[in-house]
């Protein structure tokens, strides 16, 4: 069956590829021999083309899929006919297909080539910008290097190939999620017996606009999942923002009646909600608390630049991002208490005087880049400074700071990219090759509710 389908799509793209050939080389091949009529059929052909580029992309799930999987092939179809017709034109110039030479008819071969590309400029706007409104895995950086780059001959062509690759490999690749939940809709793996609180980390707030955990939620939405947040500020002491998850905890379960949680935390937010557990009647209220790359242990290299920066240059800073974050909601940030709470030294008094609260199941997660430059900006550029402090680490939390409670799992993936700080919280909504953060969020839930929780 697979094969079938595959010699099907290869002989429409080459039909497809001959009507774009055969349009963009009309003004010359109509000296060779006129066929009226198929001049028409070859016109309508190619509008039809550019409308409907593969008739296999209604097998994909979503309009935006199926845009973007056109304009892949509108992209494939430039890039053949193109090939065929700089072939063409070449041979024609010297007179090698029965057309006079260009140095006989130098009107007549200007006029094709303007035809040629006006045509093959039709399929590859088309293309392309069907391709940049809809993909989303190409990211600013692509999209930039492919306008740089469309002005550099041949190496427009290798850009143009990257993009290519990457398109198609998302159009197969969320297709495919689609399809998984499709089938497993019914089913609802995430829909635990308490529903789940999403908790960020320092210096990001949720937001309606701009989700601090990307995709994650509606993956787990579709799945059965409920879903809330945190809702905390971006910036306080650990201490402060436990009492503000309690206080939001207590909320939900009043407009609710769920009774209790299962929390997420991601990075300085598992710190907020152990503190939070430690107020004795919080646990009343929790099921479990799952920690992901949260700094247990504090961070060493934190401890070093706080000891280089004077206190002057530290509230001056302080002061810039508080009013920054007052803007952005907070009533009452404090920068550097939430730095200072980061801290391998803070983080070592607290683990002495916080308990973990009994009843509620602990868990925790880390991860880890395998090179300096496997990470995205800015995350690259701490990668080096925090291995000399802390060893491997996640770009930003050493790989010994994350284990906490009874169960650890630690991920890494084969390859010099490995899975950033970023990376665990679907930051640059990014597909990270060998890591499918979506569903790694999917399996975690559906485990918790097999806990009974």
């Amino acid at each position: 069956m697979e094969s079938m389908r595959r010699i099907s799509q290869a002989a429409v793209r080459i039909l497809n590829t001959a009507v774009i050939f055969y349009t963009a080389n009309l003004y010359s091949l109509s000296r060779i021999k006129t066929f009226p009529w198929l001049t028409g059929i070859g016109f309508l052909l190619f509008i039809v083309i550019n409308v409907f580029p593969s008739v296999h992309n209604v097998k994909l799930k979503s309009r935006r899929l199926r845009i973007c999987g056109n304009g892949c092939e509108l992209l494939s179809l430039f890039l053949l006919s193109t090939s065929c017709t700089v072939i063409y034109s070449l041979a024609g110039y010297f007179g090698w297909v029965g057309l006079e030479p260009v140095t006989e008819a130098p009107k007549f071969w200007l006029f094709h080539t303007l035809w040629a590309a006006l045509i093959e400029a039709i399929v590859f706007w088309n293309g392309i910008i069907r391709v940049y409104l809809t993909s989303v895995q190409l990211g600013i950086r692509w999209r930039v290097m492919g306008i740089l780059c469309g002005w550099i001959p041949f190496v427009h062509l290798a850009a143009l190939g990257k993009i290519l690759r990457v398109v198609r490999a998302e159009v197969e690749f969320e297709n495919e999620k689609l399809i998984i939940n499709e089938n497993r809709r019914e089913q609802k793996i995430c829909n635990t017996k308490y529903p789940i609180l999403l908790v960020h980390g320092v210096f990001f707030r949720d937001s309606r606009y701009l989700n601090y955990w990307g995709r994650i939620p509606a993956e787990l939405e579709k799945n059965g999942a409920r879903i809330y947040y945190g809702n905390h500020q971006s910036a306080a002491s650990v201490e402060e923002s436990g009492k503000e998850l309690l206080d939001r905890i207590r909320q939900i379960i009043e407009e609710t009646g769920c009774e209790k949680v299962n929390i997420i935390a991601h990075s300085k937010g598992g710190l907020d909600a152990r503190a939070m557990l430690s107020i004795p009647e919080a646990s009343q209220y929790v099921a479990s608390l799952t920690t992901i790359n949260t700094p247990h242990r504090g961070c060493e290299f934190a401890d070093y630049l706080l000891s280089k920066v004077s206190k002057a240059k530290q509230e001056l800073i302080a002061h810039t991002y508080n009013a920054a974050l007052r803007k952005l909601g907070d009533i009452n940030p404090d920068f550097l208490a939430a730095v200072n709470d980061l801290t391998a030294s803070a983080c070592h008094v607290r683990n002495e005087q916080i308990k973990d609260a009994e009843g509620v199941y602990y868990q925790s997660i880390g991860s880890k880049l395998n090179t300096v430059l496997g990470g995205r900006f800015p995350l690259n550029c701490t990668c080096l400074l925090v291995n000399h402090f802390d060893g491997l680490n996640d770009g930003l939390v050493g790989e010994t700071s994350f284990p906490w409670g009874e169960s650890y799992h630690f991920l890494n993936v084969a390859g010099r990219r490995g899975i950033s700080h970023g990376d665990m919280i679907d930051l640059n909504r990014e597909n990270v090759p060998g890591f499918d953060v979506r569903e790694f969020y999917v399996q975690l839930v559906e485990e918790l509710k097999e806990m009974g929780y």
